[in-house]
């Protein structure tokens, strides 16, 4: 519509003659060339806003558990307070974030050989994260139209000592990248994962964690009871999310012949118990 008026007073001013009227509609068209260009970089800017690039907390993580670099610390404790707090009090669980012996307990921590190995293999192994971002962004931008409700998260990565794969606190989520390092990665065999749990530590199932982490955090199981129903609901919508299958089990299926069956029922009902 924009262009098409644009456009019709683009000819009126190529055929009428007369000076006066022609500057009238020279000054239409160059207000509405502005207003084009503005409307164009609005949508552009909108686009932009969905895309998500993950926050590399691990490289200060990993600068300053390598080599013990204090201004490594020192940005990690001034950027990411949050993340700071959440890895050694929750993940862990070396005490307090502002304990006065914390943060040479931190380092003495990681000084273990088994766990320098697995800082240096995160390292190789995630270089570089572009596919995961791009993974993300299209996921998140599902779930803007299915859960509209729901806040993108503010995404960043941390190197735990084999804990939790992913944490969620509010709107922050971390992915703990020592949990994806590969099925037969050695470690995880030697700690005892079964074959069925590494054939989850990988790459590939960052993403799908993420989204049902996060969505777990919003969307908690009722009961014990219905526990597994439950989260045959939450992997069902993760499956939407990454629009392929990721899970696949008699829960998963059941949810999704439940949706069929419900025509009109949202997502966010469904995993409300509706």
């Amino acid at each position: 519509m924009f262009l098409k008026v644009f456009l019709v007073i683009l000819r009126h001013y190529l055929t009428v003659t007369g000076l006066f009227v022609k500057k009238i509609y020279l000054i239409l068209l160059c207000i509405m060339f502005t207003c084009f260009g503005c409307k164009w970089r609005l949508q552009s800017g909108s686009h932009s806003e969905s895309d998500m690039v993950i926050e590399r907390y691990d490289r200060l993580e990993a600068s300053f558990l390598t080599t013990g670099d204090f201004s490594a610390l020192q940005q990690m404790q001034t950027r990411y307070p949050m993340q700071t707090r959440r890895l050694i009090e929750d993940v862990i669980k070396l005490g307090k974030v502002d304990d006065a012996h914390i943060n040479v307990r931190f380092l003495s921590f990681f000084q273990d050989s088994t766990l320098q190995a697995l800082i240096a293999e995160v390292g190789r192994q995630y270089e570089k994260m572009d596919d995961i971002d791009k993974q993300l962004s299209k996921s998140f931008g599902r779930m803007t139209h299915l859960l509209p409700e729901l806040k993108h998260p503010e995404v960043y990565t941390q190197i735990g000592s084999l804990d939790q794969s992913v944490v969620v606190d509010g709107t922050l989520l971390g992915i703990s990248l020592d949990k994806y390092l590969g099925a037969d990665y050695p470690l995880y065999v030697k700690y005892g994962y079964s074959e069925k749990q590494r054939s989850m530590m990988l790459r590939d199932y960052i993403v799908p964690d993420c989204l049902g982490f996060y969505l777990l955090s919003h969307y908690p199981a009722p009961s014990d009871s219905l526990r597994l129903q439950h989260m045959g609901r939450i992997q069902h919508t993760v499956n939407c999310l990454m629009d392929r299958k990721i899970f696949e089990n008699a829960h998963v299926e059941e949810a999704r012949h439940y949706m069929n069956n419900h025509k009109g029922l949202t997502f966010a009902e469904l995993l409300e118990g509706k």
